[in-house]
Formats: structure tokens, sequence, C-alpha cells
């Protein structure tokens, strides 16, 4: 398998936490890990690229290394008020044109629609940044309340933590569920992240703080293989099943029934990555009880078949241990 490449382009003042998202995903090595991407950080002008954080990062690739990067990363753009350089504008646009993934994290959306590649698209930024995304930029469709968006040649995310969100998103849909999982374990981070960033634009009330559900989704994740419905559920957190309800939605953006669906296909995309088990005994294992449901459930989460995933992202055949009774 070829190894994608992956260029940052900072622009100062450089966020480092932006940059980081990008070069912790794309950029590390980690034991038991096939090194599948190769990450490079360019600039406009190799050298000293001061930092939000007050020390100045050494970066010595140019504009150039965009012609030949698979993808490219904008995590960030300080200056919105400002006209950007127009060979930075026109690099992006031939990276582009050339059919590279084009990728802005949080701010740097901005800079994606100053070049005209968000026109008639939808993106998103950080909460705090919408309103003057969508202002400026007519044409653009912000959502403000999304994490990430995946177009396919482009993507968006929102603030700082949303940029590791999006770039796990697309390891995992450049190389399997169970690659990002892999990667997410060893960042301590979840795989993915459920609901939209409005939770995070208004704190709680400091003397009622909002119960968590972490009790119950790590209850429900280990049961997956189990009839789950909102009542149970809702017995083992010890509330209705209407608070419950709300709860998940408050906290997670969606239902209980979405919830466990998508960890259901979650399962079964690490089973047919990682197994030779048939379609059917996968569906069973995951709770989803025959293949037909499987496919359909898996085919409106992924949009594509269970065997035509693991054509493409199924490791080499387990050999399934035959024992004799």
């Amino acid at each position: 398998m070829s190894v994608h490449r992956v260029v940052a382009l900072v622009l100062p003042p450089q966020s480092t936490f932006e940059l980081a998202c990008a070069a912790e995903v794309f950029g590390v090595r980690r034991p038991g890990l096939p090194g599948r991407y190769e990450f490079t950080v360019c600039t406009e002008r190799p050298g000293a690229v001061p930092t939000l954080a007050g020390y100045d990062m050494l970066v010595g690739a140019d504009l150039t290394a965009l012609d030949t990067a698979d993808t490219v990363v904008i995590p960030g753009w300080q200056r919105r008020d400002e006209a950007p350089a127009p060979a930075v504008i026109e690099a992006v646009r031939a990276a582009h044109r050339r059919g590279a993934r084009v990728v802005a994290i949080c701010s740097g959306a901005f800079l994606l629609a100053e070049a005209g590649l968000l026109d008639g698209r939808r993106a998103t930024t950080h909460w705090r940044f919408a309103d003057e995304l969508a202002a400026r930029f007519p044409d653009v469709r912000v959502e403000p309340d999304t994490l990430y968006i995946d177009l396919g040649s482009i993507a968006t995310s929102a603030g700082t933590a949303a940029g590791i969100d999006l770039c796990l998103h697309l390891a995992r849909a450049d190389h399997g569920a169970a690659h990002a999982a892999h990667i997410a374990r060893h960042m301590v981070m979840p795989p993915h992240r459920e609901g939209g960033q409005l939770q995070y634009s208004t704190a709680a009330p400091a003397d009622r703080p909002p119960p968590s559900l972490a009790p119950v989704l790590d209850w429900a994740t280990e049961r997956l293989h189990q009839p789950l419905g909102l009542d149970d559920l809702a017995a083992q957190a010890g509330i209705s099943p209407r608070t419950l309800a709300r709860r998940f939605a408050d906290q997670l953006g969606v239902s209980p029934g979405r919830w466990l669906l998508q960890q259901r296909v979650a399962a079964a995309q690490v089973l047919l990555e990682d197994t030779d088990l048939p379609v059917e005994a996968v569906a069973v294992r995951v709770g989803l009880s025959s293949a037909a449901n499987l496919r359909r459930r898996f085919h409106a989460l992924v949009h594509t078949t269970p065997a035509a995933y693991r054509r493409s992202f199924g490791s080499a055949v387990h050999a399934r241990v035959v024992r004799q009774g």
C-alpha cells in the first residue's frame, strides 16, 4: 500500500494545538501500527514561524511541498480579518485542482472560503466564528453545531479538539475503523465523539452539573450482542426512559437508539477488518440479529456493503479454529 502524503500549511501566528491535531494522527509512528502516512509541514516563507504559544517554530519547506500532497491541512488561520497572501491562496487552489484532499481545522475554514473552495458547500468552524463565516461568505452553507464535515475532497472541523475528531475520521475513512481506533487508544481518545459543538458553547450551571452518561455508555458497549433498548438503558441509569432520551439529546446530540446503532455498526467494522467471520456471525455478535439487517444498517451509515468494506479494509484472513466437541 502506498504512503499517503499529508502536508500541513502553517500560517503565522500558528496555533500549536491545531497543528498538533494533524501531527498526532498523521505524523506519529506507533508500535504495532503500519506507517500509512508521511507528514510534512510547510509555510510561505521558510524559517522561523511565530506561534500563539509565544515561541517560534522552524519550518524548512515552502509552498512547493503542496505540489505532491495527497492531503493538505490548514490548521487554523488567526488573521481572519486580513487578506491572505495570493501565493498561499493559489497554492491551495492548485492542490485542490490537482485532486488533493483539502482539510481545514477551526478557523482554517476562512482560508478555504477566501480561496472559493467552500462556495455552495457545507462547512463548519469554531462556534464563536460561525456567524462571522456565514456573514462574510454567504455562498458557504455554514453548520455551526457540527464537529466536522467531510465532503470527500474538502473537509472542515470545529475548534481545537474537533480537529482531532476530523483527523481520526479521515484515518478511519482511509484505512478502516480498527486503524483509527488503534491511534485513538494511543492518544487516550474516543475514536468517535457524539453530538455537536454547541453543547460546549455555554457552561452548565455550576450548582447543577449534568450527570454523566459515561457509566451507562460503557455498560451498553460491553453488551452490544444483547437485545438492548431504551428501557434497558434507562433501567441501568436508574432514570425514566424520557429523562434518558433527553440526556442523550443534550449530551450526545442523538437518540439512545441511534447511538446504539452507531456503536453496533462500528463494532461490525472492526470485526470485518480483523476477522474472517461470516457476515451472519458478525451481525449476531454486534446485536443486529441477521445478515440482512446488518447489510441494511451498515449501508445506511457507512454507505457501502459489509463485503465491500471487508475487501477495502480487511487484514490478512484469520484462520478460524474448529474445535472438536
